[in-house]
């Protein structure tokens, strides 16, 4: 029968309660107990002594431990202890990154870098020191020297825009079609010109052509490719001239190729002195731990349309856009971009040796190494952290622990709380090298912390519970539990001996032998019930049998009764 009341309890099995006088042992299986004001187990209605074993101060119980009566120091109080080790669990997510990218205090200087955004796919913090060197591409470009004659005699004339065709002497505009080729690709012819157009007009035409540019440099025509390169690659041909030229360089049969441009007869011009970039940039990362890594060559961004170096790939593994706006694209210099830390926080509170209350955060912060953090270790208040303040964590490819290190010697973390308490040492525990019971990396949300520590405040004895082997653990204001005693319970070869000594009270005879003391659900089978009492310790199945048996007899019986009386009137009526 339920009561709630923690000290009423039932033994469910065989077993009796074991109780003192300070003389003689008395046995029962009523277990509504209580504590008196001297704090000891007691039956009340009897004032008997419940017996048990006392646990030592670490709230052991060992064989050698007396059987006597039950006293628990309510009110006493538990000391404080200091916190010595630190539990750590979780998953590290060793793909996560917050290394958002910005232009360092020491800027881009010449480079013409003016373009830093997005994040390293490394996630690690510090600064990139980018150092290019080197030459941007150039265009292929020729300015061409003319045979034209602009009317005085003399070769080799100062063009202007506005001078027709026809007066610089070209007098063939069909069987010797003008065109340009563009990176070895087809002619492309320039239509529509006539012995009246200009020289502009033929600019014009050629501007036309997508990748290449035309323009009156110096009274000849320049030709400028619009993108930049090898001139292998970005080159601009002429169509071949056919002009014949006299003694005097003044083409017969002028067409546009042999006046305007110079080109000898049956000649094929290529414009192929363009260059490509000569750029290297060299990155040397120091992470904001203070570690310098081996510089590395990264690559080099070249735009498409204008053929020019633009930009650098591969900052922070990648993730950071790098790049230089403006018309000329990069330059050689010096650029500083900095990258913020990955980091990953935890807090627990830890105890000092007077039960003070401190914060301690552990930041983990992502390397450049892939599967490596950096730990560091701070304190809220006015504490002071020591040796062991920092280190690194490491996993294996799937995901396991590889190694939790300390900076230097050190294997634990000096805490020094600053306040009168002693210094603390503490320890972490990060799981097993090589399992997955304690930091685990993996590419999965983060949720690595600190799970638990070992230190705890002042405590007061507050309240207690009772388990089925009879253990009474103490529970105290601090929130640690601590065993304080053990209820023994006893048993008999032959319960039927035992002499009634009163009040559900039962004594050894010779015929019940002596008592068998031991735990509950060890030396004893039966099991202690908390919060319970046992309302009959008779076979529930068997009364309830003989109930009915009686219930019918009786039943019997009253008929039998009724029958007689029915007899004895039909005899009485027969004499009437």
């Amino acid at each position: 029968e339920l009561t709630g009341q923690i000290t009423d309890l039932a033994i469910q099995g065989s077993g009796f309660f074991v109780l003192s006088d300070g003389s003689g042992k008395y046995y029962t299986r009523a277990g509504s107990f209580n504590f008196d004001a001297n704090s000891q187990l007691v039956d009340p209605s009897t004032g008997l002594f419940v017996q048990g074993r006392m646990a030592d101060e670490n709230g052991q119980i060992t064989s050698a431990s007396t059987v006597g009566n039950i006293t628990l120091p309510f009110g006493q109080q538990d000391p404080a202890r200091s916190t010595t080790s630190i539990m750590l669990g979780n998953n590290l997510n060793v793909t996560a990154s917050d290394a958002l990218a910005t232009l360092g205090n020491l800027g881009a200087g010449t480079t013409g870098i003016d373009v830093i955004r997005g994040t390293a796919l490394n996630g690690a913090g510090g600064t990139h020191h980018l150092t290019i060197t080197g030459v941007q591409a150039t265009q292929s470009n020729f300015t061409f020297a003319n045979v034209a004659d602009d009317g005085t005699g003399n070769p080799g004339a100062t063009l202007s825009g506005s001078e027709t065709l026809s007066s610089l002497g070209i007098d063939d505009l069909t069987s010797q079609p003008f065109g340009i080729a563009i990176d070895g690709s087809g002619v492309q012819v320039i239509t529509g010109l006539t012995l009246n157009s200009t020289v502009n007009d033929v600019i014009n035409g050629i501007n036309s052509i997508s990748g290449v540019h035309a323009e009156l440099s110096g009274g000849d025509i320049k030709l400028t490719r619009t993108k930049a390169g090898s001139g292998g690659d970005y080159n601009i041909v002429t169509s071949q001239a056919l002009a014949t030229l006299n003694g005097s360089g003044v083409a017969t049969n002028g067409n546009i190729v042999g006046v305007l441009f110079g080109v000898a007869d049956g000649a094929t011009y290529s414009v192929n002195n363009g260059t490509d970039h000569t750029f290297n940039c060299v990155d040397a990362f120091t992470s904001s731990g203070g570690i310098a890594f081996t510089p590395e060559t990264l690559g080099i961004i070249v735009d498409e349309n204008t053929g020019l170096a633009t930009g650098v790939d591969g900052v922070g593994d990648g993730g950071i856009e790098v790049s230089a706006s403006g018309s000329s694209g990069l330059s050689a210099g010096q650029c500083y971009i900095d990258a913020a830390d990955t980091i990953h926080a935890t807090s627990i509170t830890v105890f000092d040796s007077q039960g003070g209350k401190h914060t301690l955060t552990m930041d983990f912060i992502r390397t450049a190494d892939n599967n490596r953090w950096r730990w560091e270790v701070s304190a809220t208040g006015n504490e002071t952290i020591g040796s062991g303040g920092t280190g690194t964590v490491s996993f294996y490819s799937d995901g396991s622990l590889l190694s939790f290190d300390y900076d230097g010697s050190a294997n634990t973390i000096t805490f020094n709380p600053n306040n009168g308490a002693e210094e603390m040492s503490i320890t972490v525990d990060a799981g097993t090298v090589g399992g997955f019971d304690g930091l685990t990396g993996f590419s999965s949300p983060h949720t690595a912390s600190i799970l638990q520590q070992n230190g705890y405040g002042l405590g007061i004895l507050d309240n207690i519970s009772i388990d089925k082997a009879g253990t009474i653990s103490g529970i105290f204001t601090n929130g640690v539990s601590r065993v304080l005693a053990q209820i023994i319970l006893a048993d008999f070869n032959n319960h039927s001996g035992l002499l009634k000594a009163g009040r559900s009270l039962y004594q050894t005879s010779a015929n019940s032998g002596e008592a068998i003391e031991g735990i509950a659900g060890e030396t004893i089978s039966g099991q202690i019930s908390s919060g319970a009492l046992e309302s009959s310790a008779v076979d529930i199945a068997q009364e309830f049998t003989g109930m009915i048996t009686a219930q019918r007899g009786f039943q019997a019986n009253a008929r039998i009764i009724t029958t007689s009386d029915n007899m004895l009137d039909e005899l009485v009526n027969l004499k009437r």
